[in-house]
């Protein structure tokens, strides 16, 4: 975020949550000028709702943790000195059977010198039952 804008939320109610943007004083996109107090554009507030599913992204960032931890011990390395390893989640869901999934991550593991097999297994077991990620629902916009 820039620092020439600034982001307030409204509290958390039990319905749902809405974010509301706001720019600051003197910033605007009506004219190059400062905007005067009794501009109506900078009494005007956006309110975006975005509704998540935050048990499933709470799912998928468990899983993604491990996902680290695990490639860490097969590249006996640190995270940032691992290898380009691309294991999308949302890929291997839109995958029909266990058998296509285990060739897609070995494909993704192929400069692996430590057996995958048993990581495979264990992240195909752990994302059965998964739903791919959808865009989250916008409105009010």
């Amino acid at each position: 975020m820039s620092a020439a804008s600034t982001e307030t939320s409204a509290p958390l109610s039990t319905a749902g949550s809405r974010v509301f943007f706001q720019a600051a004083p003197g910033v605007g996109c009506v004219s190059s000028g400062p905007i005067t107090t009794d501009d109506p554009v900078q009494k005007k507030q956006g309110k975006v709702t975005v509704k998540y599913d935050r048990k499933e992204l709470r799912k998928r960032l468990v899983l993604e943790e491990w996902i680290i931890e695990q490639l860490s011990e097969l590249y006996d390395c640190e995270e940032e000195e691992m290898p380009e390893v691309e294991i999308d989640i949302d890929d291997l869901l839109e995958v029909t059977s266990d058998d296509e999934r285990a060739i897609k991550l070995q494909e993704s593991l192929i400069d692996c010198y430590k057996p995958t097999e048993d990581f495979v297994r264990e992240l195909l077991c752990k994302i059965r039952g998964m739903r791919k990620l959808s865009a989250p629902t916008k409105k009010g916009l």
